[in-house]
């Protein structure tokens, strides 16, 4: 009966210029309870169906694949995250990037391999795990959600999340994939990895040479190589001496 009322309400805006705003309306209804009764566990629920569709149109290594293999020794300690179970995947794309989702998948592409070193590496994901810790990946998920329009209100309501479709599940993944965060969770993120990094004995300075890395690399712009990571975020160069600055205060020389 939902769906014969939202599908009403779509051949509703052809008919009066009144229905198209009871549509505008009714949908930012719609979104916004959405917003409000999806629970974590949901939307962990969706990003792991999400990530899915995204590991099946992507080149994943595999268990015996170098790449894999040395993924699995940086990240050997930290299976699991701020009690988040975390699960890691390369990427086998010479796109620069790395990103995390709801559910606690962190994704890195080879070409972010290629050019890091292994502290830079776990710098970088403890970055992007920080987003997952302090809930921007699940507020993305939910931006992504009210972009992609298909929310199942009974679904979010009643606790159980259907299984998406895999148009849904692409159109989802796109969205995820498409997200930005503010300056303010970048910086929080950045700030987790600082904390993170210091308090399990390694190196903070690789989280500021990872940056200068990546600033010299776009040109200061965000352009190149790894437009994807640097586009929609602070500035690299002036986030890598945030870390330093901070360090010189902490007393930490690496």
């Amino acid at each position: 009966m939902k769906n014969k009322a939202y599908i009403l309400l779509g051949w509703l805006v052809v008919a009066t210029p009144m229905a198209t705003y009871a549509q505008s309306v009714g949908q930012a209804v719609m979104e916004g309870l959405a917003s409000i009764t999806l629970s974590d566990q949901q939307v962990a629920q969706l990003s792991q169906q999400a990530v899915q569709q995204m590991d099946a149109q992507n080149p994943v290594a595999g268990p015996n694949d170098p790449y894999t293999q040395r993924l699995n020794r940086i990240v050997r300690r930290h299976r699991t995250v701020s009690g988040i179970p975390i699960n890691y995947k390369v990427y086998k794309v010479k796109d620069v990037n790395a990103f995390a989702t709801a559910d606690g998948s962190v994704r890195v592409f080879q070409g972010l391999m290629d050019i890091m070193t292994d502290s830079e590496l776990l710098a970088i994901m403890g970055h992007e795990i920080g987003h997952v810790v302090n809930k921007d990946t699940r507020d993305a998920m939910k931006s992504a959600l009210r972009r992609s329009a298909f929310i199942n209100l009974g679904a979010s309501q009643g606790g159980a999340i259907g299984a998406l479709s895999r148009s849904q599940a692409t159109a989802l993944a796109n969205g995820l994939y498409s997200a930005s965060f503010s300056r303010r969770q970048e910086t929080e993120a950045d700030d987790y990895s600082y904390t993170f990094l210091r308090k399990n004995g390694y190196s903070v300075l690789a989280l500021a040479s990872s940056f200068e890395k990546l600033a010299k690399l776009s040109g200061g712009s965000g352009g190149g190589r790894v437009a994807e990571i640097v586009s929609s975020h602070p500035d690299s160069q002036k986030r890598a001496q945030r870390i330093r600055d901070r360090a010189r205060r902490d007393g930490v020389r690496r």
